[in-house]
């Protein structure tokens, strides 16, 4: 899994990469979602889908910060190619920056409670530590969602829905200090569509989908508050040696049509591996 997620975060440093993925289209991909069946989706808007559940899996169960730090780095770097996301797709994102924000905000309570009970320790070191890695994420998800309205606010109706529905979250951040610069952009996206449908029959969804399509074409994004380019860059660890040798070699012994003696393989347990195929 960190290979493929390696090979991604490579692969999104690519602009036309990026551009391609999200303008190539796959049918018959109901199998992606059993809730919400899905009948075509983008490829980029797949890698988005993988990316954002990967990342939703990370933060309630393994919590693995390498994991959680490459999957919302290659979203950064798609992130301004984001063209016609699916209503699923814009759906789990927000979702995403959701449960990142509940999360938040159970664990300041616990801390805060905490150092009412006992002076500053280790767990209340590690509740800081937990607490600034998702201000982090969640500053990279709205990072995110500012690249996509600016590059691409027309192409996006199903995120301006989104950010409509989810309003009372974005409203929630309004007075944090670390996520203030970036809701100039997206408030004034909501208030703007807000505006317009606020004459749609409630539970309309087609006729605010209408609204919302028109006036993304004739909104002028110069509105928009300009933030410098999201790119980030893989940058090799010192000691990755130490893994991609071994696995390289494995894959090699495993697959190609060489003989080897596994007795003699040092690198890694080659007779296991034998024994196992």
């Amino acid at each position: 899994m960190y290979l493929a997620l390696i090979v991604m975060l490579i692969l999104s440093e690519d602009d036309f990469f990026c551009k391609i993925i999200h303008e190539t289209m796959i049918n018959d991909v109901c199998w992606l979602d059993n809730d919400r069946p899905i009948r075509e989706i983008s490829l980029g808007g797949l890698c988005v889908m993988v990316f954002v559940r990967t990342v939703h899996k990370n933060a309630i169960r393994m919590r693995d910060r390498y994991l959680h730090t490459n999957c919302l780095a290659a979203l950064a770097n798609m992130s301004s190619c984001f063209k016609n996301l699916s209503p699923t797709v814009c759906q789990k994102l927000v979702s995403l920056l959701e449960l990142l924000t509940k999360r938040h905000v159970k664990l300041v309570e616990q801390m805060r409670l905490s150092s009412e009970q006992e002076p500053a320790d280790q767990k209340s070191l590690c509740y800081h530590d937990d607490i600034t890695a998702l201000e982090e994420g969640i500053r990279t998800l709205l990072e995110i969602i500012n690249s996509a309205l600016c590059a691409n606010l027309r192409n996006n109706p199903h995120l301006i829905y989104t950010l409509l529905y989810h309003r009372c979250l974005f409203d929630s951040y309004q007075h944090h200090p670390m996520f203030q610069d970036l809701l100039k952009n997206i408030m004034l996206v909501i208030s703007h569509f807000s505006s317009k449908v606020v004459h749609v029959k409630a539970g309309d969804g087609g006729a605010m989908m209408e609204v919302i399509e028109k006036e993304a074409v004739v909104l002028p994004t110069d509105r928009l508050t300009k933030f410098p380019e999201l790119r980030f860059r893989y940058v090799e660890d010192e000691n990755t040696v130490d893994f991609f040798v071994p696995y390289v070699w494995r894959l090699t012994m495993q697959h190609s049509t060489i003989i080897f003696d596994s007795a003699r393989v040092k690198l890694f347990n080659a007779q296991m591996l034998s024994t196992t195929s």
